[in-house]
């Protein structure tokens, strides 16, 4: 890499929709929420704790105790919030705060919509329009004497739900990786030698993680190698750009000595097997970025497999 080549930045975002099955007492908690009622467990203390903790935090027991709660709290503790981030209840300044409701002993966390908080405020709940979003069906607090109290409203058995995790950040690369991310904008695949057992590392490792030494000699690699290990899927999911089945492998390329995951097409899934020469399949120069998805996927060469001996150290 030149002095004028800064190491490569990218912003990366990764989103999914996490479902799972609530359970008895949580989801009495979610049915509650979603009916504009708020439970809390009973633990064998006598504390009531919302949200209810499905075991008691002090025996481990079952909790099955559940109790209704006010909507009205005391704020504990707070801090503000005055850059609101996406996703989050409010996107207005707002402040996160630790809340006792009336009848519990142990504090919820939400926002409460204002600019600033005292501890010792008196809030209460703002329901949202929404119902069986969990906590979600609270949209947020606010200070106790603002508006009047939403009543209770029908709502069906809760059991399941879904909430969506997403992660926004920006990746640096290393020098190292850059090098090999500006190569394959070139179309080539470029490792990384460690000068003290030869091996091969392909993504570039920056040191070997065998010797913990610099890896600095450059290595050209083509773009032909075997698969050494792979699985057929069968399981269709969001995003899926593919029809089912098709195969994800770890292509060895020739002279390197770390295996890369990547798609192999070209042939019927049944066919793919351990020790298949394979080939990068280019996108068009004109879809290449720094990035492996220039190429779109490995495809068989057509050539004898290569012996089990030449790979088993790499799988």
């Amino acid at each position: 890499m030149t002095v004028d080549q800064e190491p490569l930045s990218a912003p990366l975002s990764i989103g999914f929709d996490y479902t799972r099955s609530l359970g008895p007492v949580l989801g009495r908690f979610v049915t509650g929420l979603a009916q504009r009622r708020i439970y809390g467990a009973r633990g064998a203390d006598g504390r009531v704790h919302v949200p209810p903790p499905e075991y008691d935090p002090v025996t481990a027991e079952p909790l099955a105790d559940l109790v209704e709660v006010g909507q009205e709290g005391t704020v504990v503790t707070w801090c503000a919030q005055p850059e609101p981030l996406a996703g989050q209840p409010l996107q207005r300044p707002f402040c996160w705060a630790l809340i006792t409701l009336d009848g519990a002993d142990t504090p919820t966390l939400h926002a409460v919509d204002a600019e600033q908080v005292v501890t010792g405020m008196r809030v209460r709940v703002r329901w949202a329009r929404t119902q069986g979003n969990g906590i979600r069906d609270i949209e947020c607090f606010v200070p106790a004497g603002d508006g009047s109290r939403a009543e209770p409203r029908e709502a069906p058995p809760v059991t399941m739900l879904t909430t969506p995790v997403e992660l926004h950040y920006t990746h640096s690369a290393s020098p190292e990786e850059s090098r090999y991310l500006r190569g394959l904008a070139e179309g080539r695949l470029l490792g990384q030698r460690c000068p003290a057992c030869g091996k091969v590392y392909v993504p570039p490792r920056g040191a070997c993680p065998t010797d913990g030494v610099p890896t600095e000699e450059e290595v050209e690699l083509p773009d032909r190698g075997i698969v050494t290990t792979f699985c057929i899927v069968n399981v269709p999911f969001l995003g899926q750009r593919i029809k089912p089945p098709y195969v994800a492998a770890y292509v060895l390329l020739d002279g390197a000595d770390i295996a890369f995951l990547h798609l192999v097409l070209g042939c019927a899934a049944e066919d793919v097997r351990m020790g298949m020469r394979v080939e990068a399949a280019w996108k068009p120069r004109e879809e290449w970025g720094t990035t492996l998805e220039n190429i779109d996927h490995f495809r068989p060469t057509g050539e004898p497999d290569a012996p089990y001996e030449s790979y088993q150290g790499h799988l």
